[in-house]
């Protein structure tokens, strides 16, 4: 039986080409036709690499966490914890496509696998059981993914809101939150440390309390 034409690309180069889209343009513009143009490809030949559009994200995922900085645990929970929500911070700033990628994935690549055992590992000093630790490692990635989610989307407030929140603010009526305004904001980096650390804190905190 005559063999068939071996494949022209390889998933590796699909993986990649549909990576770069993704932080060229954001995860949208992440198609199967349109992963097919950028490797030069045809749109159907696509499904000979990645049987679906779902399974191709999954591959991207855990190809960018394979380039997350890797955390050298110190037995320290609660700075390791930290540390590692700040890699998972500093990936998802490369790569702004990512927090929205990750709700209902099938993350199972080696990568992925890695990130979980790392945090696993990270929380096995709080005595806590496998299953707490493995909800908890999941509550600090949707933080962090909903704490990048809001830098990404920052922007200025338009001149009617603030006028709108300045009139406010001067009748009065609101002086909790004239208060909160005067203060000086910190750098964002502090913001994000010490909410995270306090999120981390309090919830390992309260899984310790309730296991006892």
């Amino acid at each position: 039986m005559a063999r068939g034409r071996p494949p022209s690309h390889t998933r590796d180069q699909v993986v990649d080409a549909a990576v770069a889209l993704a932080d060229a343009e954001g995860l949208a513009a992440v198609t199967m036709r349109r992963v097919a143009t950028e490797i030069g490809a045809g749109a159907m030949s696509l499904y000979t690499y990645v049987p679906t559009r779902d399974f191709l994200i999954d591959l991207m995922v855990d190809r960018v966490g394979g380039t997350a900085t890797r955390v050298e645990l110190t037995g320290d929970w609660r700075a390791d914890l930290l540390a590692i929500a700040g890699s998972q911070r500093a990936l998802m700033l490369a790569h702004p496509w990512l927090p929205s990628a990750l709700p209902n994935r099938s993350l199972t690549g080696r990568n992925t696998l890695e990130y979980l055992e790392q945090g696993l590992a990270a929380l096995a000093p709080t005595g806590l059981d496998g299953a707490t630790r493995m909800e908890l490692i999941a509550l600090v990635t949707g933080f962090v993914a909903s704490f990048v989610t809001s830098e990404l989307s920052a922007q200025a407030p338009a001149e009617d809101q603030v006028a709108a929140i300045g009139e406010a603010v001067a009748s009065g009526d609101f002086p909790h939150l004239a208060a909160a305004l005067a203060a000086p904001a910190g750098p964002r980096e502090t913001t994000f440390e010490r909410i995270a650390d306090w999120m981390i804190t309090g919830l390992v905190t309260q899984a310790r309390d309730h296991a006892n």
